[in-house]
């Protein structure tokens, strides 16, 4: 007796879910067109500006915004050369990097060797606040 009414319930859920399941499957596809054709202030507005920064240098090193660990991905950069980049920032163009004071030979030529990796963009207050060039949080 347990096992029919079991069966008979679980039948009757699985019509009410399949039925339910349609009608809202419409309702849910009626509002995505609403949505889809006009345009989210919304999510405009969850863009921040650091996000809105990175979208400029795009995977170049801004010599005026990045912070230190950025400078990982050059060999011979981190942390002393990087180090100095930023305490000589801000720059006007890229090639202002090359007259940092106290630079060794090397080092210039490290600078040489990768200017297409870099970019100059204006300082960003949210990129610059305190400390965080050089310790950015990351751990």
């Amino acid at each position: 007796m347990i096992k029919k009414l079991a069966s008979i319930i679980a039948t009757v859920l699985l019509v009410l879910s399949s039925w339910g399941f349609t009608g809202v499957t419409s309702a849910q596809a009626a509002e995505i067109n609403i949505f889809s054709v006009q345009s989210s202030p919304i999510l405009a507005a969850r863009r921040n500006a650091a996000d809105a920064k990175l979208g400029e240098i795009q995977g170049k090193l801004d010599l005026n915004n990045s912070d230190v660990r950025d400078f990982r991905s050059l060999r011979g950069f981190y942390p002393t050369l990087a180090s100095k980049i930023i305490q000589n920032a801000p720059y006007e163009n890229v090639e202002d990097v090359l007259n940092i004071p106290g630079l060794s030979e090397k080092q210039q030529e490290r600078l040489q060797a990768n200017l297409d990796n870099f970019v100059v963009t204006d300082v960003a207050d949210v990129m610059n606040s305190g400390d965080d060039r050089y310790n950015p949080g990351v751990y």
